[in-house]
């Protein structure tokens, strides 16, 4: 700000024909402009290390030895004024981090034998109650054990409707409680949670960079000593011309024409502003190069389980024999099942009404669960075990839309069938079309059998699948995927971690998913709405394409500039005056990338009017 206020006083004297003050006013302008670059110049090159500072140094000081003091004033102001604004720009593009760790409240509530005690939130551990009033953020992630409330998790996960949780639901670090006291086991300690983790990754993203950085780091890095040995070049071909005056001049002009400011930047504030912009709707990309390979993507495999569907299976169809209701059905096999551990028995017990309970339960591993429900003996168990009878027809029906069969009898007559389904997420099908329309193939990789498989494909709207997959084969799948296009895994599980680390890009859903998937992973999601997948996508292209048009318009600004210095078409004024507006062009294109896809905002109106879906997802 001094820099350029002093430049516009001392040019208003100047054209006034005070030229004394002028100079002196110039002078200061170009003091206050090198104060911000000449220092941290000269420290790189004690170190070694050359940069474009030490360029516009070196031009600076020629200029003024050559009587242009208003041009070396002018060049420090404007390269200073650059040098601020990227700062600026990559400082905005790290304000989601700073906000995310800012979720965290400096205090937490934790329940002793006595009485209440608020200790500081870094110092919470892992099993310790905390007492979460209504309208205060929760401290660190854990799960509810007492109270029933909703909860604001929109700056954590990007969903937009408050989440209902009741005892044995988990919460996130940074979410806003309701209106209810929850009493909250913690299970992570407030220095190591999902939230710090999420900031942890994105920080570790800036650190790595990927092929466009590089690129521009290859060309720039040899760029700076060329331009210094093009310079001297120069200088020497005056003296033996007989004119160095002239080609001294021009020397310095070159110095600033080729620096590739521009260039040096065009990628970071690019990488950083997505980065960041992707960490506020829900997106944790752990590198640069992982943002860039994201933009790449052509396939898209799934899992099926966690991933396309909800992990909880529930009853999608009861079929009663002839003389049994649907509720006598779903009570005998509930009463039967209350104890059993098998996946399948939560969604009978949650589908029965609790009016029935039975005696001498004996589980035969494998096949089912036989029990002594009032004066009946009752079977509950596969079709394996039991026969359909009757209703094979219904059974067969059943398997075929995906649903697990489970036959049910009484004193050994057929009671009827239960058809037990993990369901599709409500916004599976409206993802797989988001990806087709941006021209992106889907796949489903699982270890379900064939038939479910499938069953679930049709309803998403997915043609290829790969069932009955091991860890293993569901990894091959991605290798032979890779080989001819880009291939994104999306995944949740353990099982998926071999997939997720072989694919060109490895998507984890939920950071508080598998540890080994989030591992393996490149991008983990710190929600569960499938429909960040197309936005993620979308927004690594559009990032990138940002990326390829800075490097282009920087690699243009130095081969149009250099000729002119040169053959001294421009002068230094001219020469940092467009050098430097390309920077400015530069950094704003950059920024952009930090703007929210339209898809976020569509899919954030479209929760808002669909509370039911949005509270589900």
């Amino acid at each position: 700000m001094l820099s350029g206020v002093f430049l516009l006083v001392g040019y208003i004297f100047k054209w006034s024909g005070l030229d004394i003050l002028a100079l002196a006013l110039q002078s200061a302008a170009l003091v206050a402009g090198a104060y911000t670059f000449v220092p941290g110049a000269v420290r790189r090159l004690l170190r070694g290390r050359l940069g474009v500072g030490l360029l516009m140094t070196i031009a600076a000081i020629g200029a003024v030895l050559l009587g242009h003091v208003g041009e070396a004033a002018t060049l420090a102001f404007l390269f200073s004024l650059a040098e601020a604004l990227e700062d600026r720009a990559m400082d905005r593009a790290k304000e989601g981090l700073r906000a995310l760790l800012s979720l965290i409240p400096e205090t937490a509530r934790v329940s002793r034998l006595d009485s209440d005690l608020t200790i500081p939130a870094s110092e919470v551990r892992e099993l310790d109650i905390l007492v979460v009033g209504a309208g205060e953020r929760v401290a660190t992630d854990g799960v509810v054990v007492e109270g029933r409330s909703s909860l604001d998790t929109s700056a954590v996960t990007g969903e937009s409707i408050p989440v209902d949780v009741a005892p044995g639901a988990t919460v996130a670090a940074g979410s806003v409680n309701g209106a209810a006291t929850l009493r909250i086991e913690a299970t992570a300690n407030g220095r190591d949670n999902s939230l710090t983790q999420i900031v942890a990754l994105v920080e570790q993203a800036h650190a790595r960079k990927g092929d466009r950085a590089r690129l521009a780091d290859r060309i720039a890095r040899p760029l700076v000593p060329a331009v210094l040995v093009a310079a001297a070049a120069i200088v020497v071909f005056g003296f033996i011309v007989g004119d160095p005056g002239t080609w001294v001049e021009r020397a310095l002009v070159v110095l600033v024409a080729a620096s590739p400011c521009a260039l040096a930047i065009a990628v970071p504030v690019t990488v950083i502003s997505a980065i960041g912009a992707a960490s506020k709707f829900g997106v944790v990309i752990k590198s640069g190069e992982a943002f860039e390979q994201l933009g790449t993507i052509r396939t898209v495999a799934l899992d099926k389980t966690g991933t396309l569907t909800r992990n909880r299976p529930i009853v999608a169809d009861v079929r009663p024999a002839p003389g049994v209701t649907r509720e006598e059905l779903l009570d005998w096999a509930a009463a039967v099942e209350a104890t059993s551990t098998h996946p399948l028995a939560a969604a009978i017990n949650q589908a029965g009404t609790g009016g029935a309970s039975a005696t001498n339960v004996v589980e035969d591993a494998g096949h089912g669960v036989t029990g002594q429900v009032g004066d009946r003996v009752v079977h509950v168990g596969n079709a394996c075990w039991l026969d359909p009878g009757g209703l094979r027809v219904a059974a067969e029906e059943m398997a075929a839309h995906g649903m697990t069969v489970v036959v049910v009898e009484a004193d050994s007559q057929l009671a009827g069938l239960i058809g037990v389904r993990d369901e599709l997420r409500p916004e599976s099908a409206e993802t797989v079309r988001m990806l087709h329309a941006q021209g992106i193939d889907t796949i489903m990789l699982t270890g379900d059998s064939d038939r479910t498989a499938r069953a679930i494909a049709e309803e998403a709207g997915i043609t290829e699948v790969r069932a009955e997959q091991l860890p293993k084969d569901k990894a091959d799948a991605i290798v032979e995927l890779v080989a001819t296009h880009p291939t994104a895994m999306v995944g949740d599980g353990i099982n998926d971690a071999p997939a997720l680390a072989t694919a060109t890009v490895g998507i984890a859903m939920g950071v508080r998913g598998s540890a080994a998937a989030i591992e393996s992973a490149d991008v983990a999601f710190t929600g569960h709405d499938l429909r960040l997948i197309p936005i993620a996508l979308a927004h690594a292209r559009r990032g990138r394409r940002i990326m390829t048009a800075n490097i282009g318009l920087a690699l243009a600004i130095v081969v149009v500039l250099f000729p002119l210095a040169l053959f001294g078409v421009m002068g230094l004024a001219g020469v940092v005056l467009v050098h430097e507006i390309a920077e400015l062009i530069v950094i704003a294109n950059g920024v952009r990338a930090a703007r929210r896809p339209a898809l976020v905002r569509s899919m954030t109106e479209s929760a808002a009017s669909q509370p039911a879906l949005a509270s589900t997802s």
